[in-house]
């Protein structure tokens, strides 16, 4: 694995856990829909998790949760581009979350430097327009889509068959030119995957080290932490603060959360007792 992610103009060293604040200008996303669809909220929103900590934030339009329909491209659009040219000047990457080609470019063009794509890019046109930036990307396992992706999720294996995913769009990133050090792969908590499959990703995470790319994790107030805590969405903070930190101990490197404060205390305290050692 690489010792730094490149991103755009930013060089970020993996030596510790990155948090990724969580942007969601959509009305329907499973957690917070509707609250930040208002640009001025967003960028707000935004700023609130860079004061918190954050080292990075991920800006999407379309919401990706179980059961949602896709957006049109002109709607997402202006959705995501107000925001990040908001907050283009802030100090820190911006990701845009989104599968549509189009998206990606004008994203890119308007600020972002990561690309955070939920189908690996796997749609026509999508590897292509990555590689023709200088933006890292983030390569993600989904069984199905999300309209239908939780309907009947089965593996053999899951942790060997979302690696061998991942280590395909890999290498078909880097043939395309993408280099090692702008790849990130992510197991896709709760994308077509029960809740044993989460928990034995989770466990396994380690597993994907190898891929020679970082490993983001996004578990945050996810539907497996409400199945394990009987919570509902508001109240699995600290389940996704848990969830994090063991993602943390077992690999990952950048960690996708909506509560960055909580996540980067929880990281504070573990890194202290770790430097013990």
């Amino acid at each position: 694995m690489t010792a730094h992610l490149r991103c755009g103009a930013y060089c970020l060293s993996l030596e510790r856990p990155l948090v990724m604040g969580i942007v969601n200008v959509t009305p329907d996303s499973f957690s917070d829909g509707g609250r930040f669809l208002d640009a001025a909220r967003a960028v707000a929103h935004a700023r609130r998790l860079v004061e918190d900590g954050a080292d990075m934030l991920d800006i999407g339009g379309e919401s990706s949760r179980p059961g949602a329909q896709p957006v049109g491209l002109d709607e997402e659009l202006r959705r995501v581009l107000p925001v990040i040219e908001a907050l283009a000047g802030l100090g820190v990457p911006l990701s845009i979350d989104t599968v549509k080609p189009e998206v990606m470019c004008r994203a890119v063009g308007a600020g972002a430097s990561i690309i955070n794509d939920i189908a690996a890019l796997r749609a026509p046109d999508a590897l292509e327009a990555a590689a023709g930036t200088q933006a890292a990307v983030c390569l993600m396992h989904m069984q199905g889509e999300p309209g239908t992706m939780q309907t009947d999720p089965r593996y053999g294996d899951v942790v060997a068959e979302v690696r061998g995913f991942l280590a395909g769009r890999v290498a078909a990133a880097r043939a395309a030119g993408i280099a090692a050090e702008r790849i990130v792969v992510d197991p896709g908590f709760g994308f077509g995957k029960r809740i044993e499959h989460n928990l034995a990703l989770l466990r396994h995470l380690d597993h994907f080290a190898g891929l020679g790319a970082c490993v983001l994790a996004g578990l945050s107030r996810k539907s497996m932490l409400g199945q394990i805590t009987g919570k509902q969405v508001s109240l699995r903070d600290t389940a996704s603060v848990v969830a994090a930190l063991l993602a943390a101990q077992n690999g990952a490197k950048i960690l996708r959360v909506h509560d960055v404060a909580a996540t980067r205390d929880a990281l504070a305290v573990w890194q202290a007792a770790a430097q013990l050692d």
